[in-house]
């Protein structure tokens, strides 16, 4: 058996082809849609995946002050901060959130799936969300995504 055709590649940095993704997240339901853009970021798609490389695809999320929760979760589920002081834990709901900043919670969401570490921060740089229809990335000729 010819165990050099077995040999797995890693891809190197600069190797590395990175595609435009538009995604409209109107009317879709948050975690559904934050899983698959996390998933097309990090680069879990590609055949060439490699864990400690950032080899994911750009990602522009389009309407994401019209994104879905399921159940009762505009008031029941709530967002925690704390600035590091005593007594400075603050809390939202998600109503409060896209009151404040509506891409936020959809930027919150795909952060929570991605790995915490450097590669996880260098990686997050690749989604662009927008509340909506509007975009500044025309020029790099993102391709439209359904899910």
């Amino acid at each position: 058996m010819n165990t050099l055709s077995y040999k797995t590649v890693s891809v190197k940095k600069e190797g590395i082809q990175k595609n435009w993704y538009v995604v409209d997240a109107e009317a879709k339901t948050l975690g559904r849609i934050a899983s698959e853009v996390a998933r097309l970021i990090r680069g879990k798609h590609k055949p060439s995946f490699t864990p400690n490389v950032d080899c994911g695809d750009h990602v522009v999320v389009i309407n994401a002050s019209k994104v879905r929760l399921t159940g009762d979760k505009w008031n029941s589920k709530v967002y925690i901060s704390h600035s590091g002081y005593p007594g400075g834990q603050k809390l939202l709901s998600p109503r409060q959130m896209m009151q404040k900043d509506p891409t936020r919670m959809f930027e919150k969401a795909v952060k929570g799936m991605l790995p915490k570490n450097s590669l996880g921060r260098q990686v997050f740089k690749n989604l662009h969300v927008y509340a909506g229809v509007e975009h500044g990335h025309e020029a790099q000729n993102p391709k439209e995504l359904q899910f």
